[in-house]
């Protein structure tokens, strides 16, 4: 594997709550030919840039990737804030900051499943852990540079984003990821963009077209045969289309468009779809991802939906 070249070298610390996914986040970067340190004392903190990252640039020095968590010897968040920030400046390095996060009811059910002791719970509840935790993680979280929700990730999930966003191959293009969901399942997590298609006639409640999904031909001319269709996504289309190119020109590198609708079948999947094939003519390369596909079409989550945002059951 071969190892990064000084211009493209990188320094990270890699933190956040306790069962977000620290763990597969170091394995990741190590996999893709970074050092990686776990709970390093802060006290040596120092030491460890004086001797991996010398000030010669002519040296070749993979990056490397710092995890901390507050099972970290001497931890406190903002104490490990102001550090960095004086080590930055005493050794002309630029150190970023990726913050793992996760609600709270999803860190729960992972301990529970792995029967794993929260580290500030070890006799308590992990909600009382957690809680905690996330107390007195959030100077660490307003300082990050990236904040990624791994609520709905699973670990494949979070590796491609990360090898997405700090892989050996990454270039100035934008990486456009295009998603649809539904909102009876929660919001989109980490979009950047979210377009409501609840507006649409819904499919639904056509029986011929309930068990179909937006990637079928029937369905999206369902769909389409709206009369606000048309208009409506073309304009978002051409809003799209604006900005991209802007948030590319102010240095960021990747942007995920969310999709929803009820369930996350139907409408939100054939916009998604549309909106992919747009952006491919335009020259751009998305990657379309549908979050809810799998799961079935009921009708007690559209009427309970529906009703709670006062939107027609047919």
């Amino acid at each position: 594997m071969s190892e990064a070249t000084p211009s493209d070298r990188r320094i990270l610390l890699v933190t956040g709550m306790s069962g977000a996914g620290k763990s597969t986040a170091l394995r990741t970067f190590e996999d893709m030919g970074w050092e990686t340190v776990d709970n390093l004392p802060l006290s040596l903190f120092d030491k460890l840039f004086e001797i991996s990252v010398p000030l010669d640039p002519s040296k070749t020095e993979r990056s490397i990737a710092i995890g901390i968590d507050s099972r970290t010897r001497g931890f406190n968040a903002a104490a490990i804030v102001e550090r960095i920030k004086a080590i930055s400046e005493s050794h002309s390095l630029e150190i970023e900051t990726v913050f793992l996060d996760c609600s709270g009811s999803e860190l729960q059910r992972r301990f529970s499943e792995t029967r794993r002791r929260h580290p500030l719970a070890l006799d308590r509840p992990a909600e009382e852990g957690i809680g905690l935790e996330r107390e007195m993680m959030t100077p660490l979280r307003r300082w990050a540079n990236y904040v990624i929700d791994t609520t709905d990730c699973s670990p494949s999930d979070l590796q491609k984003d990360l090898r997405t966003r700090f892989g050996a191959g990454s270039t100035d293009e934008l990486v456009i990821t295009v998603a649809s969901f539904g909102f009876a399942r929660g919001i989109l997590r980490n979009s950047d963009l979210v377009f409501d298609m609840r507006f649409l006639r819904n499919p639904h409640w056509d029986p011929n077209l309930r068990t179909q999904t937006g990637l079928d031909d029937a369905v999206g001319a369902y769909i389409a045969d709206d009369p606000a269709y048309e208009e409506a996504v073309s304009r978002i289309e051409e809003l799209i289309e604006i900005l991209l190119p802007r948030y590319q020109a102010e240095g960021k590198s990747y942007i995920t468009l969310g999709f929803g609708c009820t369930g996350g079948r139907h409408r939100s999947v054939h916009v998604a779809e549309r909106v992919g094939k747009r952006l491919r003519e335009a020259g751009f390369s998305p990657t379309v991802s549908h979050r809810d596909l799998a799961f079935p079409s009921t009708d007690s989550v559209e009427r309970v939906a529906a009703a709670k945002n006062d939107i027609a059951g047919d």
